[in-house]
């Protein structure tokens, strides 16, 4: 996968989820997020729902999709939640 296009979960993924993590525990409620072409990735966009981001910003021409998305991470969180 081209890694600017998607997230490299494995790698800068990670970094992300280590440090909204520690921000988070360091300063309880703080709002975390991402802007860029990876927040209007699909796939990008279930992986920062699943480590808890609040927010992605992406170019104009991907907001629809990005709202689909985030929608779909939102019913698929909270039916892991409800299960």
């Amino acid at each position: 996968a081209d890694p600017f296009a998607t997230l490299d979960q494995d790698g800068v993924g990670q970094l992300v989820a280590m440090g909204t993590e520690r921000g988070r525990k360091a300063k309880p409620g703080l709002k975390v997020g991402v802007c860029g072409e990876h927040g209007g990735d699909p796939d990008s966009i279930f992986f920062f729902a699943q480590v808890g981001l609040d927010y992605v910003s992406c170019s104009p021409y991907r907001v629809p999709v990005a709202r689909l998305a985030a929608a779909q991470a939102g019913l698929i969180s909270k039916a892991e939640r409800d299960a």
